[in-house]
């Protein structure tokens, strides 16, 4: 298949047929569905593609062998900047999407404006701080590490804190299932749910609070006064603490129909506004998931242009 360029409209905005925002896992998929069924479409992402990939050591759900963050990232990337119906745009940013009766219009940070008959957007999640959730009082200054920043050395024959129960302590204890270490993971009662594929692990001292509070200047071993859920205060200490707070969305201004934690519901878009990936819901982020996602959003795309759906 030649690469064709995107057509230049009436009012000097690029035209393609599908516009894919973020170049994560959803959003590569997208753009290798679109090609395979002859939709040219243009891809922006603002850092590298699949680059939050490289901080997943290892990898136990996704087809096609796998083992590894790096090595899903760097397939996908090659497959990507080899599918010639696709124009990738790195280092660039839709500053905001405009939804229409006839097509869809971002415009990206250098005033660029692209549009298309359809768009899948798949920014996916960025990592919350202390400050964004209610259970957590920690300084802002130093800035706690999150989990998936710890390495061998960080762990080895020391306690470590992990404020909240999100999935990267799974992702972690697969990473280094020889280490003798121990995690105190303390967590509020929206994340019982998470970690449920940690608690039989013996290295693991699951702490249900209904608040945590770290003094200013933690560095080094902290210290933490918990509230647990009956009330009860007691100290905690560790030899460090890193975060696993959850993700918040990072979906770009415009036309997105938002739920109240800013997550984009597939079902409440526009029509010509397909949500895939980490960007849809809290529960369904996982990297099959939002392959498998960006695939279908871009067929849903390649059938509304011929009337076939439903």
């Amino acid at each position: 298949m030649t690469r064709t360029p995107p057509r230049a409209g009436a009012t000097g905005t690029n035209m393609t047929d599908l516009i894919i925002v973020g170049g994560g896992p959803a959003g590569c998929a997208a753009a290798r569905m679109a090609a395979s069924v002859g939709l040219r479409s243009v891809l922006v992402e603002p850092d590298a593609v699949c680059h939050n990939l490289h901080r997943v050591p290892v990898l136990d759900n996704v087809p096609g062998g796998h083992t590894s963050g790096p090595a899903l990232a760097d397939s996908l990337a090659a497959e990507l900047h080899a599918t010639t119906a696709c124009r990738v745009e790195l280092g660039r940013r839709v500053t905001h999407l405009r939804a229409d009766d006839d097509q869809v219009t971002v415009e990206l940070d250098d005033g660029t404006r692209i549009a298309a008959p359809h768009a899948v957007v798949a920014t996916g999640v960025g990592p919350r701080q202390p400050g964004d959730v209610g259970w957590l009082t920690a300084p802002a200054d130093p800035r706690l590490p999150p989990l998936w920043a710890a390495d061998a050395a960080d762990a080895k024959g020391r306690t470590l804190l992990v404020l909240g129960g999100d999935r990267p302590i799974g992702t972690f204890l697969r990473a280094h299932p020889r280490i003798r270490t121990r995690l105190l993971v303390a967590y509020p009662v929206s994340d019982d749910y998470k970690v449920e594929e940690v608690g039989d692990d013996p290295r693991v001292t699951l702490l249900p609070v209904r608040h945590l509070t770290l003094p200013p200047g933690t560095r080094g071993a902290p210290v933490a006064q918990v509230v647990d859920r009956e009330g009860r205060r007691r100290t905690v200490t560790a030899d460090a603490a890193f975060l696993s707070i959850g993700s918040t969305p990072t979906a770009p201004l415009g036309d997105l129909v938002r739920d109240a934690s800013g997550y984009c519901p597939p079902d409440a878009q526009h029509p010509r506004v397909s949500i895939a990936g980490d960007l849809r819901s809290a529960r369904y982020q996982r990297i099959a998931t939002a392959i498998g996602s960006g695939s279908e959003a871009a067929l849903r795309a390649y059938y509304a242009a011929r009337d076939l759906l439903a």
